[in-house]
């Protein structure tokens, strides 16, 4: 017993600090930004992000003490229920705004392609750890190209494609340190460039419109062009210091869209400014640089390849929403991770950190 205890105390104590503090003081952020969102009441949106954080926080916390093995063991099978689960919002799932992105569980409902994104870093870090080898060859690759590939396609026919980009992106950053050839990559690139007259054809009339009016928003200022138009002007409005909360101009009388999700950051810079933004910008590089850290120390490349595949998840989804809500990128619906209103995606992200600080607690063991 008092083994166990102490066993229990050591782990306590390699919890890496930083990352719960610094996802902490974020989620904080995006409470006080939902708060004012909703014109300084706690509800819809603030008091169900501060529900889920306080419960899947503590989780997050138990994973990261959880032994590496039964991680080991578990990939696969969360892999492959997400999947089903993907494969049940294609049957039944339930539609809004034109997507099928959701199962209605009554009291609650779930967004599986958020959970897929942890599933397959996990799923691929078990595959290329069983497979370590210095020269992967093409036939190694197979069995995970599909396993990636083909939930990928059923988030993008939902349509997610924001999500299907950032999961793709993902799965590139395994491969690659994984130790997969450099060739392979630019002959993949190569195919992409050379596919992308037919990809074209495959996308959406919305998809289009996104694109050309990432282009030229003024070529359609009231229709495509609408959202990023006034999301610039938010930004541009918040000045050095913005205009205070419950005071933004845009988001309160509604010119901003989705300003509590995708458009939260351009909310974020109209309320608090350039300032507020920065200092967002400062605690996301502190918890990636905290991230990156972790994977560079740890002995089992198991636990490697889930820091570094959580890690590139976060990055992902911060830098194209700030690109996209900035005009540098095409709209994708991405939301700005742990600040955005979205219980799904706070849920895979708290999840998320807690492999990461597995990976800390156990960095000196090997699978």
């Amino acid at each position: 017993m008092h083994h166990e205890k102490e066993k229990f105390l050591n782990k306590l104590r390699r919890i890496p600090i930083l990352i719960p503090l610094f996802v902490s003081i974020i989620c904080c952020y995006g409470f006080i930004l939902l708060y004012s969102a909703s014109g300084g009441n706690i509800e819809p949106w603030a008091y169900k992000q501060i529900i889920v954080f306080c419960i899947f926080m503590p989780i997050a916390i138990l994973i990261s003490m959880l032994d590496l093995r039964i991680i080991y063991h578990f990939a696969y099978p969360f892999y492959a229920l997400t999947f089903i689960l993907l494969i049940i919002v294609e049957l039944f799932g339930k539609s809004a705004m034109g997507a099928t992105r959701w199962i209605d569980l009554g009291l609650f409902t779930i967004q599986p392609s958020e959970l897929t994104k942890v599933a397959i870093v996990l799923m691929l870090a078990k595959y290329f750890h069983d497979n370590n080898k210095e020269n992967l060859k093409l036939i190694d690759l197979i069995i995970p190209i599909i396993a990636s590939l083909l939930p990928i396609a059923l988030v993008i026919k939902q349509p997610d494609l924001g999500t299907g980009i950032i999961t793709l992106l993902v799965v590139v950053a395994i491969f690659f340190s994984a130790g997969v050839r450099r060739l392979y990559f630019i002959v993949s690139g190569i195919a992409s460039i050379a596919a992308l007259p037919a990809i074209w054809l495959m996308m959406h009339g919305y998809q289009k419109n996104r694109v050309l009016t990432f282009l030229n928003p003024e070529r359609d200022p009231l229709g495509s062009g609408y959202n990023i138009i006034q999301s610039k002007i938010a930004i541009g409005s918040g000045g050095l210091f913005g205009k205070g909360l419950l005071s933004g101009t845009q988001g309160h009388l509604r010119f901003l869209p989705e300003y509590q999700t995708d458009f939260i950051f351009s909310f974020l810079t109209e309320e608090l400014g350039f300032i507020g933004g920065i200092i967002l910008l400062f605690l996301y590089a502190a918890l990636i640089i905290s991230s990156l850290s972790i994977a560079s120390h740890c002995r089992s490349n198991f636990a490697r390849l889930i820091a570094i595949g959580i890690t590139t998840l976060f990055f992902s989804h911060v830098f194209i929403n700030i690109a996209m809500v900035m005009g540098l990128l095409p709209v994708v619906g991405v939301p700005l991770p742990l600040i955005s209103y979205g219980r799904t995606m706070m849920v895979s992200m708290l999840i998320g950190f807690g492999f990461i600080m597995n990976s800390a607690v156990n960095q000196r063991n090997i699978v």
